[in-house]
């Protein structure tokens, strides 16, 4: 799957033998998801005083916080896991 617009992608798919049919669906979460790690990673690095450890575990934090326990109103109040997992 790839997470482009259409344009030139879909001959050059076809050449090798792949469908070349679009996940617009997928492709604007992914977006939504970069976006929101963007502003969180703003929101961060404009206060973080701390080390490169504690970095890495403020982002493990904030992975399994969207992942885990955030709902998306996208998935109808559900977390990505429980669409994932159920």
């Amino acid at each position: 799957m790839f997470l482009v617009d259409g344009f030139g992608y879909q001959t050059a798919l076809a050449r090798l033998g792949l469908s070349g049919r679009l996940e617009y669906v997928e492709r604007n979460l992914m977006e939504k998801w970069f976006h929101t790690l963007k502003m969180r990673v703003d929101r961060f690095h404009n206060s973080w005083v701390g080390s490169r450890l504690s970095a890495r575990k403020w982002f493990e934090q904030f992975v399994h916080y969207y992942n885990y326990q955030r709902p998306h109103q996208s998935l109808g109040g559900r977390t990505p896991a429980d669409k994932v997992l159920n």
